[in-house]
């Protein structure tokens, strides 16, 4: 059994969601873009946005810059968004095993994630075990939190 739980914000009780998980620290346009193109592809969009402590874990002491709990109501606030859950649990707890039996019970039909995302494999995999579609979409040039806190640029 994994580590990693789903504190709902906004629950979504529709199974065939096509879920995404991230950090979104601050929402910007390759978020949106990025976002809604998922949601263009017909299936309600749920978001798991990781909590602080695994962001913290995996991005150094200064991020997040928001608390999950702000990350989650800003992404709630998208009329593309169907449900917003937080990811807590160890920072350890990130591969493809600690997310499928996170994702299991939300009979998700669909994974998506960016294209030349490191993880993209262990995604794939995760999608396949939960009988779900693998979605690889375009990442948005130019467009990173990590960009905007690094070089000051959106």
């Amino acid at each position: 059994m994994s580590s990693l739980e789903a504190v709902w914000v906004q629950p979504c009780e529709q199974p065939g969601t096509a879920v995404v998980t991230g950090v979104f620290d601050i929402l910007h346009v390759g978020h949106v873009r990025y976002l809604s193109s998922v949601a263009e592809r017909g299936l309600p969009l749920v978001i798991g946005v990781e909590d602080d402590p695994r962001v913290r874990a995996w991005k150094g002491p200064s991020r997040p810059l928001n608390t999950a709990v702000e990350r989650a109501e800003v992404l709630a606030a998208l009329r593309c968004v169907s449900g917003v859950f937080i990811v807590s649990g160890p920072p350890e707890a990130h591969g493809p095993e600690d997310y499928i039996d996170l994702l299991a019970p939300m009979r998700p039909g669909a994974l998506a994630h960016t294209a030349g995302d490191p993880h993209a494999g262990g995604r794939c995999a995760a999608a396949a075990l939960l009988g779900a579609q693998c979605w690889e979409l375009e990442m948005i040039p130019g467009r990173s939190t990590t960009r905007i806190v690094n070089a000051g640029l959106g």
